[in-house]
């Protein structure tokens, strides 16, 4: 059985989220204590006891979310399996900073750091309630892509996420969007939900977002990732550093190809997807991709325990 380790993206984020699993380990504790450090300030403390709404802000959410994966594998890795237990890697949006950590191409340091500065550059790249998301249920890829170019009208408007057969994400000018989801309605759409973002995430309207982590990644070193990391705007394996910071950079504004990464993986003899941090989101809709697909959340100290009698079984 070949298996994949997943990391999960913004909209996972929970106050108490990892505290579980640094109380169980030891190992888990240093990676927020590493985070802590990297940034000046004690982010466990707001992860564990702050507020929801502060948690939530993007520039909070990214770090939060990456020290909470990072913990469940050395939790992982405390008990025998390391990422040589996954053939490739991949993670939504955020979660492929994470997914480079775990396989080694970055620092937890320089991650945290990255997803602050990644997080501070999307929210200030557009002002609060010019841009806006909606998800766009029941249509394809290629369906909703037409929808936002008949949305657009001058303005931006882009597919931006591409999360499962039953759901996509378009993004971009706020009229455009609610103009795509009454396109979306009228061409058959189940569902056009407005999401409740404070920017537009992944669409042309964050090039100034891409232009600050073009010189903070270029500040950074990037190593070759121990396993194939699948890339959000390639849906397919990189392991050259050159290559993952360019498209890491294209990823502010390109589209989050999950679905067809997913089917890329499974492609490659994925038979199995642990989906390492907080929530269950990916697992949805990798369960909506191909329910042939094995899925398992690994975010506690049960799931950890859970997963290593699974493997040793």
């Amino acid at each position: 059985m070949s298996r994949a380790f997943v990391f999960p993206g913004q909209g996972a984020q929970t106050i108490g989220m990892g505290q579980a699993l640094a109380q169980a380990y030891p190992q888990a504790k240093a990676v927020f204590d590493e985070v802590d450090e990297a940034l000046g300030e004690s982010l466990s403390a707001l992860i564990w006891e702050g507020e929801q709404d502060v948690l939530t802000l993007t520039q909070n959410a990214q770090p939060a979310l990456m020290a909470t994966s990072l913990a469940a594998m050395k939790a992982l890795e405390t008990e025998g399996v390391t990422i040589a237990a996954a053939s490739c890697v991949a993670g939504h949006s955020l979660g492929e900073y994470s997914a480079l950590a775990a396989a080694g191409a970055l620092s937890i340091g320089d991650t945290a750091r990255l997803l602050r500065t990644r997080g501070e550059a999307m929210q200030a790249a557009v002002p609060v309630g010019e841009g806006a998301m909606a998800a766009i249920l029941g249509l394809d890829f290629a369906a909703v892509q037409e929808v936002a170019e008949a949305a657009a009208q001058g303005d931006v408007c882009q597919a931006a996420n591409d999360n499962d057969p039953t759901q996509v994400v378009v993004s971009g000018a706020k009229a455009a969007v609610e103009r795509a989801a009454e396109i979306a309605k009228e061409k058959g759409a189940r569902r056009a939900v407005m999401l409740p973002v404070s920017a537009p995430f992944h669409c042309a309207l964050m090039q100034p977002a891409a232009d600050v982590m073009a010189e903070a990644l270029a500040g950074v070193e990037i190593k070759a990732p121990a396993v194939p990391v699948i890339a959000n705007v390639r849906a397919a394996a990189v392991s050259d550093p050159a290559e993952i910071q360019k498209l890491l950079v294209e990823q502010v504004t390109g589209s989050v190809r999950w679905r067809e990464s997913v089917v890329t993986m499974a492609a490659e003899g994925v038979t199995e997807f642990w989906e390492i941090g907080a929530g269950k989101a990916l697992s949805g809709m990798i369960r909506k991709i191909d329910r042939a697909n094995g899925v398992r959340a690994v975010g506690t100290p049960d799931d950890v325990k859970a997963a290593v009698e699974a493997l040793n079984a």
